[in-house]
């Protein structure tokens, strides 16, 4: 009889220990996923932006023709930043691409006629909104 309680008091034991260990593993599951979508949610708005560039660019290339280095170095540090293979890559192409686009940004204050261009603001408007989403979404990753 003593034997059969014991029995059943480790079999007890071993069933609460696979119970946690599912549990576990399945938290960690969960936790990974929500991981993954957190930076697919990073990917897409980080996409938005890298497809605003371009336009951007142009806009301000009409009025700005002598500018040529500041689009030189956002068009780079876009490309660099669309191409980044890891999430550390496409940390140092961001870095790099926000200081791009604050060059670009500082070439706009000496043009008011580009400040007041109906689609270069459109723009700056559509981008700012995309730099608040990324923000968002990176509060989730992080």
């Amino acid at each position: 009889m003593a034997s059969v309680v014991a029995f059943l008091i480790v079999l007890g034991v071993l069933l609460i220990l696979v119970v946690m260990a599912v549990g576990t593993y399945n938290s960690l599951v969960s936790l990974r996923n929500r991981c993954d979508n957190a930076w697919a949610q990073v990917d897409v708005q980080l996409r938005r932006r890298y497809d605003l560039i371009p336009n951007l660019v142009e806009t301000v290339k009409g009025y700005a023709k002598h500018e040529r280095e500041v689009f030189e170095k956002v068009t780079e540090a876009r490309s660099k930043a669309v191409n980044a293979g890891t999430i550390k890559e496409q940390g140092e192409a961001e870095n790099m691409l926000r200081g791009a686009l604050k060059s670009l940004f500082a070439v706009v204050e000496n043009y008011p006629e580009l400040k007041a261009n109906q689609n270069f603001l459109l723009l700056q408007e559509e981008l700012a909104g995309t730099e608040g989403k990324i923000a968002y979404a990176r509060q989730f990753y992080n």
